[in-house]
């Protein structure tokens, strides 16, 4: 039987409860909605005229009258793209959304291991050589002080859009990202996708108002809304915080995208992934679309994944599509054997005091590291960083935390205490990379495990599913699991599960080695089927169980269906 852990039930707001109900929410959503943080019944709006203004985020117009400035004069803009899924479609949306302002552009994307991450010197000197004018990074560039320095000194304009927390010194240049000093931009979660939307959304006002566009203009003036299905996608691929800003984004490109409105690299990497459109969801993009573009950035190089995202046919975004289904194919291969490998250096169960978890093999691949981490954060339940080698003597380590520890902040306590351990680091509370000398891993791992020692909290570390409570068994409907499925849920505004016992019927076991059970529960009088994942235990007559209902689609038929996160025997 699992190990006992913890079940608690998010408290419900009663007042943000019942201004719910009375703006017209459907009582259950008005409940879920009221144990999330959310400010008022507003937050139900999804309206793109409820997003923030940009002119709330700092040099957002600023930013647009440069890039304005460089439209009317024909300037050459090159994108400098980060290698992951955000840094992917900041970059497509960039280019998309800048030709479609009549902008002459083009982008870079540094390769993970031959170029290392964002904006270098020597990055600088390839877009110098290739005739940019102004370097317009995305997902990157707010701790490239150096790359930026090197681009000034070249002749070149900088503008950095980012998302990423800024280190002690900034690069001198004109920046967009609403997490430097003195930003007062209501959110702080946009991806950097997010941001690059922004912008571009200044930049067309900006040329609105300079009479760019038709009638009395030579442009059209685009529709950004185009753009919505990357934005989405960019967005949750980085598990940013989903506070309501971000949500509506979301929402509507989830719209555009069910409605069929998406471009051809998106619209080939659902159908290369199996799933379908009509139907996405938050969970798609993370966990079917993201994977195959990391995989570019991860294995190979992300021009493939950006290539994919800005084809001008299906045909071509379907053949761009399939190779990157086989990259991550390569990568899921990759990624067990490094995992088990891992999981083979580490005891079953970590000692009570171990707070942290960090991990190297000289054959560990670089593009993976991340992936292995987060793999090991959810075994042991401890921040856990994985190490790979670079070809300079230095390691390239990728970590992933847990709530209550900030990875970031950790990373920073350690190059405090330990000045000249980490060559450099960035990231956030829940992700974070670095670099460190081979020959200081072990004392990397000392200096880790003291600094978040230091911090943590005995809470902390002991495991906790945060539930919606229990249901009545005649709220569980094929009807409400709809419902629930059309929702925004996920990083920061997490999708409901709930808490219940239920007397087992029968059961049985499931997959060809028997790994998976479904049984049939019971409560209240009614049955339903439930499925537990990676479950090859028997079950006891009684159980109390954390799941989530879901639509389960099979040869036609539609039926609700229980996940089932974890169990329990009731007493």
């Amino acid at each position: 039987m699992p190990v006992s852990k913890a079940i608690q039930t998010r408290p419900v707001n009663p007042e943000l409860l019942r201004r719910l109900e009375a703006a017209g929410a459907d009582p259950l959503l008005a409940r879920l909605f009221a144990a999330r943080p959310i400010s008022g019944e507003h937050e139900l709006e999804d309206r793109l005229s409820s997003l923030i203004p940009f002119a709330e985020l700092t040099n957002c117009t600023a930013a647009a009258r440069r890039l304005a400035d460089a439209v009317e004069n024909g300037e050459r803009i090159l994108i400098a793209a980060d290698y992951d899924a955000d840094g992917a479609t900041a970059c497509t949306v960039g280019i998309k959304g800048l030709q479609a302002l009549g902008a002459r552009t083009d982008f870079i994307v540094p390769n993970r291991f031959t170029d290392g991450y964002g904006l270098t010197p020597a990055l600088a000197e390839q877009a110098a050589g290739r005739g940019a004018q102004l370097l317009l990074t995305v997902d990157n560039g707010i701790a490239s002080v150096a790359g930026v320095a090197r681009a000034k000194e070249l002749g070149l304009d900088v503008i950095v859009t980012d998302h990423h927390l800024p280190g002690d010194e900034l690069p001198d240049c004109l920046i967009v990202n609403p997490n430097q000093p003195g930003c007062t931009f209501p959110s702080k979660n946009l991806a950097g996708v997010g941001v690059m939307f922004y912008v571009l959304m200044a930049l067309r006002a900006e040329l609105r108002e300079r009479g760019r566009f038709a009638p009395q203009g030579s442009l059209k003036e685009p529709n950004l809304g185009e753009l919505l299905d990357l934005v989405a996608l960019g967005t949750v691929a980085d598990v940013v915080p989903l506070d309501h800003n971000n949500r509506i984004m979301v929402s509507q490109g989830l719209k555009r995208i069910r409605s069929g409105l998406m471009s051809h690299g998106v619209r080939a990497l659902f159908e290369v992934a199996r799933r379908d459109p009509a139907k996405a969801q938050p969970f798609d993009m993370g966990f079917a679309l993201a994977p195959r573009i990391n995989a570019a950035g991860r294995l190979d190089d992300m021009s493939v994944g950006i290539a994919c995202l800005l084809a001008g046919s299906l045909e071509e975004a379907q053949e761009i599509a399939g190779e990157l289904n086989s990259l991550n194919q390569v990568r899921q291969e990759i990624e067990q054997g490094m995992l088990e490998n891992a999981l083979a250096a580490c005891p079953d169960t970590l000692p009570p005091e171990q707070t942290t978890l960090a991990v190297y093999r000289e054959d560990f691949h670089q593009g993976v590291v991340g992936i292995v981490a987060s793999r090991l954060k959810e075994r042991f339940y401890r921040p856990a960083i994985v190490f790979a080698p670079a070809d300079n003597g230095e390691l390239r380590g990728s970590g992933r935390s847990i709530p209550g520890m900030h990875l970031r902040d950790i990373l920073d306590a350690v190059s405090k205490r330990h000045p000249g351990l980490i060559i450099k680091f960035g990231g956030h509370a829940m992700a974070a990379g670095l670099s460190i000398a081979e020959a200081d891993f072990a004392r990397f791992q000392a200096a880790f495990e003291e600094a978040a020692a230091a911090v943590v909290e005995a809470e902390t570390l002991a495991q906790t599913f945060i539930t919606d409570g229990s249901l009545k068994a005649a709220d569980i409907t094929l009807e409400h699991a709809r419902t629930l499925s059309l929702q925004v849920w996920g990083q920061g505004f997490p999708p409901p599960s709930f808490s219940d016992e239920f007397e087992v019927l029968r059961q049985q076991s499931m997959g060809s080695e028997g790994r998976h059970l479904k049984a049939w529960l019971q409560k209240e009088g009614r049955s339903f089927e439930a499925m537990f994942w990676r479950c090859s235990e028997r079950l006891p007559p009684k159980i109390r169980t954390v799941y989530r209902p879901t639509v389960n689609e099979w040869r036609g038929n539609t039926e609700l269906q229980l996940y089932v996160d974890y169990w329990e025997e009731a007493a």
